[in-house]
């Protein structure tokens, strides 16, 4: 048996085979049987802009400000008055921008000016096969055949 079963629906986009599976579903399928496969995948990766110094650093002291934003938060629970509290989240807001900032620059420099661009990433197929499991195949076709009539 081929992985995820015998193909009972194929589709252009993910949207497509997920709202055929989720058709199934509504129609009191046993969706358990069902896989979706992605075939002839493709990474696109779209550029966003450049990569200074000052940015690393900039992105990694905000990174580092949350983090320390949480700790100094966490810690502050545990604070008798509210100057403890404010002075917790204060220093807890600080030490992780001074981090961040640091980890920011460190990482930027360790690239050597290899990688100096930011980016987004995904993968994308340029098919979703809807599979099912043989012996609920043919329920599962002529559901799916209901399904590309209503459009």
């Amino acid at each position: 048996m081929p992985l995820g079963g015998v193909q009972v629906g194929s589709y252009d986009s993910y949207e497509q085979a997920q709202a055929a599976v989720d058709y199934l579903s509504d129609e009191k399928f046993a969706v358990e049987n069902v896989t979706i496969i992605g075939s002839d995948l493709k990474q696109i990766e779209k550029v966003t802009g450049r990569l200074t110094t000052g940015r690393a650093i900039a992105a990694g002291a905000a990174g580092g400000a949350w983090w320390g934003l949480f700790v100094g938060l966490l810690l502050g629970i545990f604070s008798t008055n509210g100057a403890n509290w404010i002075g917790s989240v204060l220093t807890g807001l600080l030490i992780g921008l001074v981090f961040g900032a640091l980890f920011g620059w460190t990482g930027y420099a360790a690239t050597q000016g290899r990688r100096d661009f930011t980016s987004t990433s995904r993968i994308l197929a340029s098919r979703y096969d809807v599979m099912c499991n043989p012996a609920a195949a043919e329920e599962a076709r002529a559901h799916l055949a209901r399904f590309s009539l209503r459009g």
